[in-house]
């Protein structure tokens, strides 16, 4: 299937689109074209959430009451996210977006039509360089049929409005403006072991090593910050595992034949066991520095391997803690460059 105005395959993007498949759905595109592993999927384009937005400021202004709100009234963010929210999902979805969708579902999902999906948030200005908005938005995991699909595109849009994701952009001052929202559709990988993978150390901002936190069943679990991980240190030119910490992992996300998923109790023989085998390690590594040298700087990235022991990648955004730290001055510049060196031999007469 070929992609639409309100459709992006995987295969079609990359993140030179970023305004109309947002961050999430460029980096996917990215790493498709790479040769990397990705779940296959497409992306409801943001120019849906335009269409529906426009009409709803028919009715009551959004974008500019969103700025209106000074950070500080947390009463007032709040009262208007319930509104934005409700009145976004109960939007009627605009004819030729929803034909896109049941089109794109269908092939994506071939003769099951019920095959579980993830149906994943991409807004403009998350996962750039300059921001990240991870986490702010919603993800909705093994979701089945049409309807629901159609219903959690919608949920995904309201995500935009909610109390964190106002807060945020109030904080940074972002125009709502340049702001919208794409929704990534992707196949689910039902994972035995998911997590996280950093291509510089988180703690110490080490380039020469990757930090990979793994645990058993899906991934949520680990992004929520509910199961302490297994964590691991390798080297990228020695391949040394450098640091090997097993945590008790007493609970896991699993999925819900119905649909959703559901956290269980990790077996006991699986709890203090390694949710991964050195060998998945090291080709982790090795994915992760593929990816790195791809986008030419550190990564931050979600992977999952299913019960056929195969690896694939969910998402990788650029790290961003370390490389703000890299960016800040050392010292504040002086209108006398001197002054700095003289201050320094001064102290120690």
């Amino acid at each position: 299937m070929r992609s639409t105005a309100n459709i992006s395959w995987f295969a079609d993007i990359t993140l030179a689109d970023r305004a109309i498949v947002g961050g999430k759905g460029g980096s996917l595109g990215e790493l498709t074209r790479a040769g990397i592993a990705v779940p296959p999927g497409f992306v409801v384009t943001t120019r849906g959430f335009e269409l529906v937005l426009a009409e709803l400021e028919k009715q009551r202004q959004i974008r500019s009451r969103v700025e209106a709100l000074t950070l500080h009234d947390l009463k007032g963010i709040r009262l208007l996210s319930e509104e934005l929210r409700t009145r976004l999902k109960n939007a009627p979805l605009p004819p030729d977006v929803r034909s896109d969708i049941v089109a794109a579902h269908a092939e994506l999902c071939g003769p099951d039509p019920r095959w579980p999906l993830a149906v994943r948030s991409s807004a403009t200005a998350e996962d750039s360089e300059e921001a990240s908005f991870a986490g702010l938005q919603d993800t909705y995991l093994w979701v089945k049929g049409t309807e629901a699909i159609l219903e959690y595109v919608r949920s995904c849009w309201a995500s935009l409005y909610s109390v964190p994701s106002i807060s945020y952009r109030r904080k940074g001052g972002t125009s709502e403006n340049g702001v919208a929202i794409a929704v990534v559709v992707q196949t689910m990988v039902d994972a035995r072991s998911a997590g996280v993978m950093f291509t510089r150390s988180p703690l110490t901002g080490d380039r020469s090593v990757i930090t990979i936190e793994s645990t058993w069943g899906l991934g949520s679990a680990v992004v929520s910050g509910e199961v302490t991980p297994d964590r691991f240190v390798i080297g990228k030119i020695t391949g040394q595992i450098s640091v090997r910490e097993i945590s008790d992992k007493r609970r896991q996300d699993v999925t819900v034949e119905s649909g959703g998923i559901k956290q269980i109790e990790t077996p006991e023989e699986l709890r203090r066991a390694p949710s991964i085998s050195d060998g998945e390690l090291k080709a982790l590594a090795e994915i992760g520095c593929k990816v790195e040298r791809h986008y030419g700087r550190p990564q931050d990235i979600e992977w999952a391997i299913n019960h056929e022991n195969e690896i694939s990648l969910l998402q990788s955004r650029p790290e961003t803690v370390w490389s703000d730290k890299d960016k800040a001055p050392v010292a504040r510049p002086a209108q006398n460059p001197l002054e700095h060196v003289m201050n320094i031999f001064g102290g120690r007469r």
